[in-house]
């Protein structure tokens, strides 16, 4: 199963999820009205009073949906709702102890590996348990969250297993169906208040009227009780499937089951229950079991038993995984030509780069590694400073190769920001044109946690200066427009928290133009000539198009079409809002136009990967070391 097909069962889960949450909605309406025909003192005369059933219906399904409707109103913003309810707060890179720096360097290493947006770390510095999660609604507004018990008793292999099994809950869409999760059941919970509170006020009715308030209040207690353990159902039902296979992915990303072994061995001598009352709404996020165990836990625990979890993991072939080659036998590809990191270290087909999609190899993960260990001490120092995240994103954008043109775009750089910044672009900026070009979007990637920590309107100031940077080149480069894209893209989660992604378009017919639009540029980019057009052009595009749904009954031009680079952004914004299926389709097209000629430029891995990156399809890195990994680390201090 690959990257979409999981987001489709994620959806299909989302139904199946309404589906329960109806009938638990219907239970409780027939115990509600049961106990109101008490309070009334209808029973035993009358069983069937319509007025009364409906009254008790509409009420009841007005309080759940109020209260489910606050809680999803709630969690607009993301993840890091649910990381500050549970007590978490955000890890700062410079405010980070020996143990918090471990964290964040193995976060950074998957989140490069992987191709996704660096989360932003919390740590639940009060819960002294082994506990994570992941949350959010997409890859690029992940958050995770750790306990400080994570830290304090784990190995780095074994805390590398444990954000192995969270990343695999980023990829596979089992976060934004937790957090709809979290929404939905904080509807039942809210009966549950309100008999508490009716409880609490002890007002009667006169004896004669029925039973006394305090008592229906407690009935609604018991009641909003059974929901709660309707709740857990549903959880279970949901979750438990969706932890095995995040435990797998996290075993194949690092390709160490002793690591995650070895967590749950402490798992059964220590504790991985959580003290913060929010626990119940989020169980079903966790790593590990956060709620108290009941003699009802095998039925209604939201993960499944750890005993099987350890059968299950110790069950894997290890010996498919020892096969793969080490991190210091990756094979270095070509210097013609960049390939994707497979096991055999063979060049890539489409299908490869499509099942690549949302997944993590070994080879990527040491491949990141190897990157991360290139960077000088200033930039890895300076990507979790904010200033200096700032003068590396102004830096990126500036012209290494004609002075002029970068005197230029210093001079408008100094009249609108202060001098220190724009002493610490340049600095960093001679640093980074001698770094390797497939470098630079994970350099990018490595700003966006720290310059996420600024205002809205301090993210959007800082995308507008980069365009002005771009603006005064005088002509817009492919690099300057991928790192425009990906910029923009990365910090929308703080420029607007509240915004989601809504499929709209779910026929390629809606999407036709775009998808033409986008591979036209792709064609070109791959096969740029001093004409402008050549035979490899018109062919990479026509065997792009014919990979779309339905080729042969659009209409289709005999040549690419011509746009500007606005002109794209606002296709690849519209492609956003396809349906999974139409998206897996669209990166299999730009895939087969890049990789027909098996043969990959780093304008085409830059441009592909921004592409399939705004699309949140995540894509792990083009492969293509100069040195051997194992000699990038004797030249490079290790990172913790």
């Amino acid at each position: 199963m690959n990257f979409f097909e999981h987001q489709d069962r994620a959806r299909q889960n989302t139904q199946q999820l309404i589906g329960l949450f109806s009938l638990s909605i219907a239970v409780m309406i027939i115990a509600i009205y049961i106990a109101a025909l008490f309070l009334f003192r209808m029973a035993p005369r009358v069983w069937w009073h319509p007025g009364l059933f409906i009254s008790v219906a509409g009420i009841t399904i007005i309080a759940i949906a109020v209260g489910s409707l606050y809680k999803i109103a709630c969690l607009r913003e993301g993840g890091s709702v649910i990381a500050q309810e549970l007590g978490g707060r955000l890890l700062i890179p410079e405010m980070a102890d020996e143990q918090g720096q471990q964290l964040l360097n193995i976060v950074e290493e998957m989140a490069i590996a992987s191709g996704i947006s660096v989360p932003q770390v919390y740590l639940l510095e009060r819960e002294t348990s082994i506990n994570a999660f992941a949350a959010g609604f997409t890859p690029n507004d992940a958050v995770i969250g750790v306990t400080r018990g994570t830290l304090q008793h784990l190995s780095r292999d074994e805390l590398q297993g444990v954000i192995g099994h969270e990343f695999s809950h980023i990829l596979n869409g089992d976060m934004r169906l937790n957090l709809r999760l979290v929404g939905l059941l904080h509807g039942i919970l809210f009966i549950y208040l309100t008999g508490e509170l009716l409880w609490r006020i002890r007002g009667t009715y006169r004896e004669d009227k029925g039973l006394p308030l305090w008592a229906f209040g407690l009935a609604l207690m018991a009641i909003g009780g059974i929901g709660l353990l309707c709740g857990r159902l549903i959880k279970a039902a949901v979750s438990r499937q969706r932890e095995f296979l995040a435990d797998a992915s996290a075993v194949q990303f690092t390709r160490n089951p002793n690591g995650l072994n070895g967590v749950f061995q402490k798992l059964q001598q220590m504790d991985s229950r959580l003290i913060s009352p929010a626990a119940e709404g989020a169980s079903h996020m966790f790593f590990g079991n956060a709620l108290n165990p009941s003699f009802w836990e095998n039925m209604f625990s939201t993960h499944p038993p750890l005993a099987e979890r350890i059968r299950r993991v110790g069950g894997l072939n290890v010996s498919n995984l020892a096969a793969m080659p080490s991190r210091n036998q990756m094979r270095s590809p070509s210097q013609e030509s960049l390939t994707m990191g497979f096991a055999g270290g063979s060049s890539a087909t489409p299908e490869q780069f499509i099942n690549q999609v949302g997944s993590v190899t070994p080879e990527h993960f040491a491949h990141a590694q190897g990157l991360l260990s290139q960077l000088p001490e200033s930039l890895r120092l300076g990507v979790r400073e904010q200033q200096s995240a700032m003068a590396i994103a102004f830096a990126l954008a500036l012209d290494t190769e004609n002075i002029e043109i970068k005197e230029r775009q210093i001079a408008w750089l100094r009249e609108v920001q202060p001098t220190e910044l724009v002493d610490k672009t340049l600095e960093l900026s001679s640093e980074i044109s001698q770094l390797d070009p497939k470098i630079r979007l994970p350099l990018v990637d490595l700003t966006v946690p720290i310059l996420r920590q600024n205002s809205a309107k301090e993210c959007q100031r800082l995308c507008k200066c980069v365009h002005g940077l771009v603006v005064a080149t005088g002509s817009l480069s492919l690099w300057h427009f991928v790192l425009q894209l990906i910029l923009w893209h990365r910090l929308q989660p703080s420029i607007n928290p509240t915004s989601t992604t809504t499929v709209e378009f779910t026929s390629i017919e809606q999407i036709w133009p775009d998808c033409l639009l986008v591979l036209s540029v792709i064609a070109r980019v791959g096969h740029s000539q001093p004409d402008g057009y050549t035979d490899d052009i018109a062919y990479a595009f026509r065997s792009g198009v014919f990979r779309l749904p339905k080729a042969g009954e659009q209409e289709k031009p005999e040549i690419p079409l011509t746009c500007n680079f606005t002109e794209l952004k606002k296709s690849i914004e519209r492609l956003r809002l396809a349906s999974s299926k139409l998206k897996q389709a669209i990166v299999d097209a730009c895939a087969h136009t890049v990789l027909l000629d098996n043969k990959v430029t780093q304008s085409e891995a830059d441009l592909l990967r921004a592409i399939a990156m705004t699309l949140d399809c995540p894509i792990p890195p083009f492969l293509n070391p100069q040195r051997s990994v194992s000699k990038q680390k004797q030249s490079s201090p290790k990172r913790s």
